[in-house]
């Protein structure tokens, strides 16, 4: 096919395109509303309302970069577009929910390259792999890594609060204290934090870093800064409960704790963000 600008031939494309996407939108509206369903239901994957909005701000960041995109459809779609419906088709089959959901970038990908091409897609390829936040963890990825998440911090938050002289004894993810005993779950252990803070920390890293290592540096950032979060929530739960009562512990503090203590993870993320932009050279744009 001759090589034309993206602007210009896409006309011819409009109606494939439009025919093409209403029959994925039917094939794929299972998959797609059942996901949107666990994002309101489950607190862990709530952030996956957001995360189609901070892809769409990425293309409209970029917006006049693809005029000036050549059209250079290939093949290779269509194998990419096969293999995601044959995966699509044995996570039904399997009732494997995760497969089903990765199958849908599998399709996607292969009619991007099949229509537009190998430089619409280099063009597309942050927003489109940001989009991969929305699926949600599987539950045992998620259950493996809560776990000794919940024990590293347990143990951080006894070591604190045995330094400030409160006596505290732990047994796993349990916490004894005087008068209460306190048990690190799955919410404390700073999974939930860390998923979304992990999405938001790529989001802010290519907004506001041009180096890519100074985007890895702040995307890594991510995972002590919830853990340290929530080792400061345990602790302060703990003085609380000391001095005040399990009553106060677990009271209003407890619900807004954890609102808290993602608006601290946030902060502290924005604060290392502004760190890295005064160190050492940017160097170009990495798009």
């Amino acid at each position: 096919m001759e090589i034309n600008t993206i602007k210009r031939a896409s006309k011819n494309w409009v109606f494939s395109t439009l025919l093409l996407s209403i029959v994925l939108a039917w094939l794929y509206y299972p998959v797609i509303s059942a996901m949107v369903l666990e994002w309101y239901g489950n607190p862990n994957h709530s952030h996956g309302f957001i995360i189609p909005i901070i892809s769409g701000y990425f293309i409209w960041r970029r917006r006049e970069d693809v005029k000036q995109l050549t059209m250079r459809p290939t093949n290779w779609g269509i194998v990419l577009l096969v293999g995601g419906l044959i995966t699509y088709v044995l996570g039904e089959m399997g009732a494997a929910y995760t497969t089903t959901r990765i199958s849908l970038f599998f399709v996607l990908a292969g009619v991007i390259l099949f229509i537009y091409g190998m430089p619409f897609f280099k063009w597309l390829y942050l927003p489109f792999f940001y989009l991969l936040f929305m699926i949600p963890v599987p539950q045992y990825l998620y259950e493996a890594a809560a776990f000794p998440l919940k024990v590293f911090v347990s143990n951080y938050s006894v070591l604190c609060l045995q330094i400030i002289g409160i006596p505290v004894l732990r047994e796993g993810n349990v916490i004894t204290l005087k008068d209460t005993v306190l048990q690190v779950v799955d919410a404390c252990s700073g999974i939930r934090s860390l998923i979304s803070l992990i999405a938001i920390g790529v989001a802010y890293a290519f907004i506001s870093q041009r180096a890519k290592l100074k985007r890895i540096i702040l995307v890594l950032a991510t995972v002590p800064i919830a853990i340290f979060a929530n080792t400061l929530r345990i602790v302060i739960t703990g003085i609380l409960a000391t001095f005040y009562g399990r009553e106060t512990a677990e009271g209003f503090f407890h619900e807004f704790a954890g609102i808290a203590v993602f608006m601290l993870s946030v902060v502290i993320l924005v604060g290392v963000g502004i760190l890295l932009t005064k160190i050492g050279k940017d160097g170009n744009v990495d798009h």
